[in-house]
């Protein structure tokens, strides 16, 4: 049974709001500078928050290390905004958000070039430095440490529709009259509202007309209105996939497949159209970068951390946290790629990454998000009417 989806939300005791008040966890007082030299709070999407992960860190730096799962990273960087930078050391989201939002706003703190760069030099070709997510906009400071990605869009049972097809059709293959009520939504709005606009021809990360906002409404109704499921359980949607009662879903990728994959169902696939409305490219690739929170207090220990998870043996651990497994961009360096074997990079689909990553843009941010996200939540109740 997989523990964590990218949609559940680590429960916690509520007590980082009053920590953001000016309390610590269990409302004891603020720890003094010297206290928190062996304190870490990191809030992160699951998988750095494994015990895996963090344990070994606890015992090699004598460290009291808390995290907190997010769900959304527009929630987290508002949260950060409302206060939690008293709380947090470290905050792990998806790439546009540092240097488009964050910094900009004194959000997070720039991390020493000399110290990280050299184990940037190490990582996939395409993240080298000067990577331009992980720098400010004018490449002058470095933001954060990239580690997790992976191409996102949606997942078909290959033994009912076949990859080629699938890859040809791209996501019209849910406007197609005889898939109804053959395929589900996987519910992560952020994502069905990109998916929706390439779904109508549009590109997700500009500007919209008033005819292109339409278009994205009707492709919300018509995807939620022939859906024969619609979940945030990655689970219950590849259960549904395998067992036959559905043969695809919508919004998914190497993330919400490779569970089902590593348990030996290499029939669930995560696919990447081969061509699309975004400068005729078709999927959409997520990257996760780590930064340093702009605390005042900020923790020694948030550094030693970044450095910590580009071990080699540590990101494996984090390729393979708990629940999904995804690409690292640590793979570049031999002895991490030489840690998996042959059934752990046909779970991330290692054989098509490259082919994929080449036909994908950069998750970005939706200039009218808001708007779309009125349509979609319109649409999305009239389904569930």
């Amino acid at each position: 049974m997989y523990k964590r989806t990218r949609r559940n939300f680590l429960q916690q005791t509520g007590v980082w709001a009053a920590a953001a008040a000016g309390m610590a966890v269990g409302g004891l007082p603020r720890l003094s500078q010297a206290a928190r030299d062996k304190e870490l709070n990191i809030y992160c999407w699951e998988g750095y928050n494994s015990d895996d992960v963090l344990d070994p860190f606890r015992r090699e730096f004598d460290a009291t290390v808390r995290a907190e799962g997010l769900t959304s990273d527009p929630d987290a960087v508002n949260r950060l905004r409302a206060g939690e930078t008293k709380v947090w050391d470290l905050i792990n989201v998806n790439n546009p958000w540092a240097r488009e939002m964050m910094y900009p706003e004194n959000l997070i703190k720039p991390i020493p070039k000399e110290r990280f760069e050299p184990m940037m030099e190490k990582m996939m070709p395409q993240f080298h430095p000067p990577y331009a997510w992980a720098m400010d906009k004018s490449g002058k400071d470095l933001l954060g440490m990239t580690q997790r990605f992976g191409p996102f869009s949606f997942v078909v049972n290959t033994d009912k529709i076949s990859r080629d097809m699938a890859e040809d059709q791209g996501f019209k293959l849910f406007l197609d009259p005889a898939m109804k009520d053959r395929y589900g939504v996987l519910t992560y709005d952020n994502w069905n509202i990109y998916h929706m606009c390439v779904t109508a021809d549009v590109d997700p990360f500009k500007k919209h007309s008033e005819e292109e906002v339409a278009a994205f409404g009707e492709a919300a109704k018509q995807i939620f209105n022939g859906a024969k499921i619609l979940t945030d359980d990655l689970v219950a949607m590849n259960l549904a996939l395998i067992n036959g009662e559905i043969d695809a879903y919508f919004t998914g990728g190497t993330y919400t497949a490779s569970p089902a994959r590593y348990d030996g169902a290499t029939n669930v696939r995560g696919i990447t159209p081969r061509s699309g409305p975004m400068g005729g490219k078709g999927g959409i690739v997520w990257i996760e970068l780590t930064s340093v929170v702009n605390n005042p207090e900020v923790s020694p220990l948030a550094e030693e951390f970044l450095a910590y998870v580009q071990r080699p043996d540590v990101s494996k651990k984090v390729a393979f946290a708990e629940g999904t497994y995804n690409p690292v961009t640590q793979m570049g360096d031999k002895a991490v790629l030489d840690s998996f074997d042959a059934e752990e990079l046909d779970a991330i689909q290692w054989d098509s990454l490259e082919e994929e990553m080449a036909r994908s843009v950069d998750y970005d941010i939706n200039p009218d998000y808001d708007e779309m996200y009125t349509l979609y939540s319109a649409a999305k109740r009239e389904r569930e009417s």
